[in-house]
């Protein structure tokens, strides 16, 4: 699981780094917004771990940007800002849980433990009788693996972490793709109807102009 951390303290991104290494994360370091901001621009995290007060652009404003374009990794505010209008602004923004400095490495452990749960970034998922395991390509079915391809795979998480949601293909787009190939809506099409084909039951919905909805029944 891949981690971007955002903190401006040096001491404290140091601990923190260290300390989530240690839990087994891949993590990148931050002190300045607007180099975190070009950051998720230009790769892929699994959590945002974002202080408030940073140089150049605050986390407010890198979180508030982020989900105006429809990316939607999810977010863990870690700040000094203890007033409640702060917290509610930070969830009105789109935050998915808020850490109030101090706190205790372990406090946040749990937190970055319990989005794992909620968005499914485990190693393996298991859904419907089936296990989907993300990084190898691969679904396991009772003893037989179906390979799939590394695109196929990305998107198929994408979907599983936003069960029930409706996602347009630029939002797809937007979330799996990170490089200068950027695909058209055919080409994602095209994906979703080679995932539908993985499967004897049907989890995708084709929502009429807005999208698709994977539904785990």
């Amino acid at each position: 699981m891949k981690i971007l951390l955002l903190e401006d303290d040096v001491i404290l991104q140091e601990i923190i780094e260290e300390f989530l290494i240690e839990s087994h994360y891949e993590v990148e370091s931050y002190f300045d917004g607007e180099k975190a901001l070009d950051a998720i621009g230009a790769g892929h995290y699994d959590l945002l771990l974002l202080d408030v007060n940073v140089p150049n652009i605050n986390g407010f404003e890198i979180l508030s940007y982020l989900r105006e374009i429809g990316n939607t990794t999810p977010a863990i505010y870690i700040t000094s800002l203890a007033g409640i209008d702060d917290l509610k602004k930070g969830f009105d923004l789109g935050a998915d849980d808020y850490l109030r400095k101090p706190f205790e490495l372990e406090e946040l452990s749990a937190r970055i433990e319990h989005i794992i749960r909620l968005y499914r970034l485990q190693a393996e998922i298991e859904f419907d009788g089936m296990k989907f395991i993300p990084k190898a390509h691969q679904i396991v079915i009772d003893d037989n693996v179906i390979e799939m391809r590394q695109k196929e795979a990305q998107v198929l998480e994408y979907f599983m972490r936003n069960t029930g949601k409706i996602i347009s293909c630029d939002e797809i787009i937007e979330n799996v793709w990170d490089d200068e190939h950027i695909p058209t809506h055919a080409t994602i099409r095209t994906y979703i109807k080679n995932l539908r084909k993985l499967f004897t039951k049907e989890y995708f919905d084709n929502i009429k102009g807005e999208g698709y909805r994977f539904n785990i029944l």
